[in-house]
């Protein structure tokens, strides 16, 4: 099975998401995000100490309440991947607060905007909009409504320029929130896409394998089934026949195991181009030499055009099974094969004298399966069953231009 390698371009992570983005959705364990939640307080506090000193006599003063209210707010992060609703509503809570007792302004929404992000990015869409406007709503009645009532003493009305200004963060905090989620979900698409199309081609390339190596070991084993029978048979009366089928039985192995083993290369080494060239119609005489060693006589009618690689093999397996089942079930010691093309299709027909012999030298009935599959793969038909006069006949149709998988 051939895989596409990239060697050039963009990388892989840019199209189909960050190494990162590749964690299971059903893991249940829990990763603290304690780094990132150590980081986000600590900036928290020393920007708003920074601030303090800044709005001094504006606002009042850190206390240890306004700090406590800081590392709550911080420390809340530190569930933000297990509880996301709660998380953002208890930091859009904390800093409501903490802007309700008069402290400075400062990144304390950083606080709101994580947790905001990380709801969000976890699907909970309302109840970060929900908790945002809470804030924003809470802050527009401290902050136009409640100022003199609650501290610092002496405090203004805010501008009204100032709320817009907080209203245009959070909105843009939650659109970046909004593509990050878009994007995470685009990539989860991707990756189950990709997982979908690996899998549909393992099976396409186990389907291929199981009867290419149907194919090859049901018509050598037959064949030395048959070979086995006329050596044990001529054994002690004809020695020189008993030779020659022994003979037949070591080279038919050898060539079955030679097939076999380009077909488990494909295993080893996937992509890598075969050895050996796929058998085609141009191998026939082969198949009518092996059939003769089973003591089965074919006749060849009509000639094929030139073949694509695939469906010259199908043709090849439909031929070599067809004469598989003439050997194993019937008694007629006689086949005929005709070739036709025209109108962009090849048409054969396989048909012996039967009747059948009742006899089943080991096959497990997967032949005619495989030879639809074959033929279905191609876009051809495949129709197999007794003939009005007697015998049985196998025709296959396969198109001459095949289009190639994309």
């Amino acid at each position: 099975m051939e895989r596409e390698r990239v060697r050039g371009g963009p990388p892989q992570w840019w199209r189909h998401g960050p190494p990162w983005a590749g964690r299971r959705e059903d893991d249940h364990r829990v990763h603290w995000p304690w780094p990132s939640t150590l980081i986000v307080t600590a900036v928290v506090l020393a920007g708003s100490h920074f601030a303090a000193h800044q709005q001094q006599g504006a606002r009042a003063p850190l206390d240890t309440f306004a700090r406590v209210l800081l590392v709550v707010a911080g420390g809340l992060l530190l569930w933000r991947k297990r509880y996301p609703v709660a998380v953002v509503f208890g930091t859009s809570a904390a800093t409501l607060v903490y802007l309700g007792a008069g402290y400075p302004y400062g990144p304390v929404f950083l606080t709101v905007a994580v947790a905001c992000f990380h709801a969000i990015l976890a699907g909970h869409r309302w109840a970060a909009w929900s908790a945002v406007g809470m804030l924003w709503a809470g802050h527009v009645v401290i902050a136009h409504w409640l100022y003199h009532r609650l501290p610092p003493a002496g405090d203004a009305a805010a501008p009204w320029g100032q709320e817009l200004v907080v209203a245009a963060w959070v909105v843009a905090i939650a659109a970046v929130a909004e593509l990050a989620r878009a994007r995470r979900e685009q990539w989860a698409r991707e990756r189950a896409e990709r997982a979908q199309a690996e899998k549909r081609r393992a099976d396409e390339e186990r389907l291929r394998i199981a009867r290419e190596l149907h194919d090859v070991l049901a018509h050598s084993i037959s064949v030395i089934n048959v070979q086995a029978g006329v050596g044990l048979a001529l054994l002690d009366s004809d020695p020189e026949q008993a030779r020659q089928a022994l003979t037949t039985i070591k080279a038919q192995s050898k060539e079955a195991l030679g097939e076999v083993r380009q077909v488990l290369d494909t295993l080893r080494a996937p992509g890598a181009a075969p050895r050996a060239p796929a058998p085609g119609l141009d191998r026939l005489p082969e198949l009518v030499e092996q059939a003769a060693s089973a003591g089965l006589t074919v006749t060849v009618d009509g000639t094929a055009p030139p073949l694509a690689p695939g469906t010259g093999l199908a043709a090849f397996r439909i031929v070599q099974e067809a004469l598989t089942n003439v050997v194993r079930h019937s008694r007629s010691r006689h086949a005929r094969v005709r070739l036709e093309h025209g109108g962009g299709v090849l048409r054969l027909r396989i048909d012996d004298d039967g009747p059948a012999s009742g006899a089943d030298a080991g096959g497990g009935g997967n032949g005619l399966a495989g030879m639809r599959e074959r033929a279905a793969a191609l876009g051809g038909t495949i129709e197999a069953g007794p003939r009005p006069d007697g015998g049985w006949r196998v025709l296959a149709e396969l198109p001459l231009q095949v289009k190639e998988d994309r």
